[in-house]
């Protein structure tokens, strides 16, 4: 396997060996048999007790169907809707298309430097929020590094005009230290003042958790990897940014610490910045986004690197951040969205996240800034790489294999 894979399908391999594990036949009773089953007993009973709950807690929970949108597609990573209901949608591969009227078409004049290699491509897509009088759409990319073997991650904004992309600009470029082709985040968000924030993963020479570890891009205040950055809508730095330490005046960087979030949402109840963010072996995290928040990786975790060995002796550390939940085994979280719809009944104010390791989209039950239950929806449809609520109030997510985007419909 390559060195860039993608660390979820290591989680999800782990976790199928430990499953074929427990369930092998019993061996013939004796005492030195009896021991090996009981310390077998007691490790899957512990494994399984690390599961979230996947209890649904609704009691007037929506009757749903699900409805094919489009398919026939590679990976569909970005995706997000223009006023008039059109739907714009990236592949991973790079290439960008509108969707109208059950048609996709192809838009025209994307940078010519993309990068597709491991995790990398034309990511995520966003289009502003105050689109109908600017115009501006937001994508991000993984670039190539001319001679350095090493990549970027980038942020346009450009205008579509009929089917070609018009006015491009680059408006944040990561410095070219990523050499494996993996973790860069890559989703973008806005805030209600229009502020863009951009997830950056560690990028760098490996992924390995550990005060020893490598790569401590996340911790480096210097770079531009393992961040959360909050930039104005032409790539600026809005004033009220945080100083971090060791700095005399406020950079894009809005959050440090992060090892690769691939899911970004504001909570439409308080205007607060939801992640979610891949963790190693296990311990993928949701958190509250706070400015100048160090949110601990390479040096602690909930997981514990592909190894086996512990990322820290605690997964808390004082002058950190913990999560608010986690997942173990990872789940491989990528896309975040909330309902606001009424049509969803209770499950309004809910939290929903696509899961690429286990295949599945999971319903966070959400009480203030707490998760209380969790329901897994979609189960063994495919990875789910994107999800979100559209125009028409119905829940949108783009799966792999093939690329295809499918919607949930509230009966």
């Amino acid at each position: 396997m390559k060195l860039w894979h993608n660390c979820f399908w290591c989680s999800a391999l782990l976790n199928k060996a430990s499953t074929n594990i427990a369930m092998k036949p019993a061996l013939p009773i004796r005492a030195v048999a009896f021991m090996v089953l009981t310390a077998l007993f007691v490790s899957c009973r512990e494994e399984a007790e690390t599961e979230p709950d996947t209890t649904p807690t609704s009691t007037d929970a929506p009757a749903v169907r699900t409805e094919n949108v489009l398919t026939g597609y590679e990976i569909i990573w970005g995706m997000d809707f223009l006023p008039t209901g059109d739907l714009l949608f990236t592949e991973k591969r790079g290439r960008i298309f509108r969707f109208a009227n059950g048609t996709a078409t192809e838009l025209m004049g994307l940078p010519t430097d993309i990068d597709a290699r491991g995790q990398g491509g034309l990511l995520d897509l966003r289009v502003h929020p105050n689109y109908a009088s600017n115009g501006w759409v937001y994508v991000a990319y993984s670039s190539s590094s001319a001679g350095s073997g090493a990549t970027r991650l980038n942020l346009i904004r450009f205008k579509i005009n009929g089917n070609q992309i018009t006015e491009l600009s680059n408006i944040f470029r990561t410095v070219a230290t990523n050499t494996w082709q993996g973790h860069y985040g890559g989703r973008i968000e806005f805030d209600r003042n229009g502020l863009v924030y951009l997830s950056v993963g560690e990028g760098g020479p490996s992924s390995y958790g550990g005060a020893t570890s490598p790569n401590q891009n996340a911790q480096t205040l210097s770079n531009e990897w393992g961040k959360i950055h909050r930039l104005t809508e032409s790539g600026g730095v809005p004033a009220d940014n945080p100083v971090l330490p060791g700095r005399t005046g406020p950079t894009t960087i809005y959050s440090y610490g992060h090892r690769n979030p691939q899911g970004l949402a504001l909570n439409p109840a308080t205007g607060d910045l939801w992640a979610t963010e891949h963790g190693p072996r296990g311990g993928d995290e949701l958190n509250i986004i706070q400015a100048g928040r160090n949110y601990g990786w390479p040096l602690v975790s909930n997981g514990v690197n592909y190894n086996g060995q512990p990322v820290a002796d605690s997964p808390t550390r004082e002058g950190i951040q913990a999560p608010i939940y986690t997942w173990t085994p990872s789940m491989g979280p990528s896309g975040l969205a909330f309902v606001t719809s009424d049509a969803f009944k209770n499950w309004k104010g809910d939290l929903f996240a696509g899961a690429l390791a286990l295949t599945y989209l999971s319903r966070l039950d959400i009480d203030g800034n707490r998760v209380v239950g969790e329901e897994r929806l979609m189960n063994q449809q495919g990875r789910v790489r994107n999800v979100k609520q559209g125009p028409d109030g119905n829940l949108y997510m783009s799966i792999e294999g093939p690329g295809r985007i499918v919607r949930l419909v509230p009966e």
